[in-house]
């Protein structure tokens, strides 16, 4: 699903847009000006025309950052402290990286622009390692707005589920300003891939379970792990890559931004996300905070419990929202089982997905503040994660109305049991009084000489 803006303009009266990925906004007024305001505040690299050679130095600019509640300091001011964690690729480099950018290494791409997989040295020169490559389409309105943003956030941030930036590419060519990055590489793909593509295998409950784990202590990271506080506004499963041990790396930090300061309660920003992810009160009002993230968070949950996507068109009308069906199926319900992803084939823990289905309701929580903070998703994704590890593999089990359909039948025939018992107690009786009768007649025969 392609990255959209919803846009929040100020007139008479406020009123919301809602766009779709950036090749389509250049007939937005509002935003296009929005986009050259923010622009002018960028500092555009300056280099020669016919150079590949980066700029010496990265191009920073504050109009993201400002510090937050628990730092002075701003997402640029660490970047400059960690800036030679980076490698400095030239244009030429990265070009005989992907063969010229070869439509054949090409592995995603959508508003932003293309990704290719990639084959560069190590910096000790000895070694090729595989690598992921974005280059950023020159003609975008937040390309190079967007790249900054991922460059100082992945410059500075480090955690197992976050991804890993290697270093990156600037340089002002005759067909324009080229924008490149160059991460590790995720042989897995996304999340995305392995819960909507069919050409993949599904993934196993415990492995759901712990992608879910990881991707949410990479938000508690983001969220509470830094001096800076930041906002990820992106959550969703296309951003969650997977390493070769399906280990997921949360990617694209082009839309983060550092959390309110001071004494303040949430950023004021233009309402950027992904339609289906975006939390209703980001939307309506434009108020940015890490709950936000968690319920983006929440909408993941369920996506990984049902393996629908938030919002699928060519289902039934009544089915297209993923969050509005799920509550005709709540957790303590007969048919809650009508929810989780038939190609799981009744391997997963009924008490594991009826707790990670409340966990998602709770992030759901239509208040902000009645969300929980990503610190308590952690510790209750992790208890469900140990329960699972203790209680063994994944065993096929019934659905609720087999189990209905059982439980009848054992009645009946508990029934028929009773009935036969009652029979069968009626002839011991019977037998014994006919063995009573029988002596009887035998001692009066005796008695009156009688012989037989």
């Amino acid at each position: 699903m392609p990255c959209c803006w919803f846009s929040v303009c100020n007139n008479n009266q406020r009123r919301k847009q809602v766009a779709g990925p950036s090749s389509s906004l250049q007939s937005n007024n509002c935003m296009r000006s929005r986009v050259r305001r923010a622009e002018r505040q960028v500092i555009v690299p300056t280099t020669s025309s016919s150079s590949d050679e980066p700029t010496a130095s990265i191009p920073t600019s504050n109009s993201h950052w400002s510090g937050s509640v628990s730092s002075e300091k701003s997402i640029p001011q660490f970047y400059e402290e960690k800036a030679n964690n980076l490698r400095q690729f030239t244009l030429k480099e990265l070009k005989f990286a992907t063969y010229d950018f070869s439509k054949l290494l090409k592995i995603g791409e959508g508003g932003f622009g293309s990704v290719y997989k990639g084959f560069v040295k190590n910096q000790d020169g000895k070694e090729e390692e595989v690598v992921a490559i974005k280059r950023l389409n020159p003609n975008g309105l937040q390309g190079h707005k967007q790249w900054l943003a991922e460059v100082q956030f992945l410059g500075v941030v480090e955690h197992k589920n976050l991804v890993k930036l290697i270093g990156f590419c600037t340089a002002d060519t005759e067909s324009g300003p080229q924008r490149l990055l160059v991460y590790k590489f995720m042989p897995n793909k996304t999340l995305d891939d392995h819960l909507f593509n069919k050409a993949y295998t599904p993934l196993p409950w415990h492995l759901r379970l712990n992608i879910a784990l990881g991707a949410a202590e990479g938000l508690l990271y983001l969220h509470e792990g830094l001096e800076v506080q930041v906002i990820y506004r992106d959550f969703k499963a296309s951003n969650v890559l997977l390493d070769q041990e399906f280990r997921p790396k949360l990617s694209d930090f082009g839309l983060a931004r550092e959390g309110p300061t001071g004494n303040q309660t949430h950023v004021s920003t233009a309402v950027m996300g992904t339609q289906g992810y975006a939390a209703p009160d980001y939307i309506e009002t434009g108020h940015l905070t890490v709950k936000s993230d968690v319920w983006s968070f929440g909408v993941v949950l369920y996506e990984i419990l049902t393996g629908r996507r938030s919002v699928e068109k060519k289902r039934p009308k009544n089915e297209q929202k993923l969050l509005d069906w799920v509550k005709r199926y709540p957790p303590g319900s007969a048919h809650f089982t009508k929810i989780i992803d038939p190609r799981l084939e009744n391997k997963y823990s009924m008490n594991g997905a009826k707790e990670i289905a409340q966990l998602a309701n709770f992030c759901l929580s239509k208040s902000a503040k009645d969300r929980p903070k990503m610190s308590e998703v952690v510790d209750v994704l992790s208890r469900v994660v140990t329960y699972e590890e203790l209680d063994g593999e994944e065993e096929p089990h019934r659905q609720s109305s087999e189990i209905e359909e059982d439980s009848e039948t054992e009645s009946e025939f508990d029934l028929e049991l009773q009935s036969v018992r009652r029979r069968m107690m009626h002839l011991a009786k019977l037998r014994e009084s006919t063995g009573v009768i029988a002596k009887g007649r035998l001692a009066l025969i005796s008695k009156v000489g009688v012989s037989l």
